[in-house]
């Protein structure tokens, strides 16, 4: 029974009216943020008779979502990762794995669609393979946390009209030229002008 009211309760969520408060006004796009739709999701598993439960431990992350009613159950995994961000200390590195790590088993259990092409209003341009592609990727899974929080650290910064404070901070960071790269292709390209200009 636990499939067909997962199925159930995907379809009630897609239904329901979710707002996504988080809003990056520089780049242009809105994004959900966990308690966008927690709550949301909570009520439909309370209506249909499911609980949802999120664990960790040194390597796995899980979410089990158990029928109330016949005890079956359905568990989404995700590896743990460490993300050792400059500058934090060992719990808030581990609140922000926890934090990235709970909100992407919600968004897979429950098929939440987040920020693609839909939500933009720019015309679909052609895909252009460039030498930066896929620099991102070839980064641990740790490193890749830290410089999507420093990408976002980089474009709030700049939101405020304060780019030599941005550029300031990137210098701080000491990367790599292989971590240099894959940051730049987190950032639009507003602040990476930005960024250059206040270099000069």
């Amino acid at each position: 029974m636990v499939h067909k009211k997962l199925m159930q309760a995907r379809i009630m969520l897609q239904n329901a009216p979710l707002k996504k408060s988080g809003h990056n006004k520089f780049a242009g796009y809105s994004y959900f943020e966990l308690g966008d739709f927690i709550p949301t999701i909570n009520a439909i598993f309370n209506e249909v008779g499911l609980c949802g439960v999120v664990s960790y431990d040194s390597e796995i992350a899980s979410l089990t979502i158990t029928d109330t009613d016949d005890g079956t159950n359905i568990v989404i995994t995700s590896p743990m990762a460490d993300a050792n961000l400059k500058g934090c200390h060992p719990i808030q590195n581990l609140g922000a794995v926890e934090t990235y790590t709970r909100r992407y088993l919600w968004v897979t259990a429950m098929e939440i669609v987040e920020h693609d092409a839909l939500d933009s209003s720019a015309p679909i341009k052609e895909v252009i393979i460039t030498p930066t592609q896929g620099a991102m990727e070839s980064l641990p899974e740790d490193e890749q946390i830290y410089l999507k929080e420093l990408a976002m650290d980089l474009i709030a910064i700049c939101e405020k009209e304060e780019p030599k404070t941005a550029w300031v901070k990137l210098e701080s960071e000491n990367l790599d030229a292989e971590q240099k790269v894959a940051l730049w292709t987190l950032l639009p390209s507003k602040v990476r002008s930005a960024i250059k200009k206040a270099k000069e």
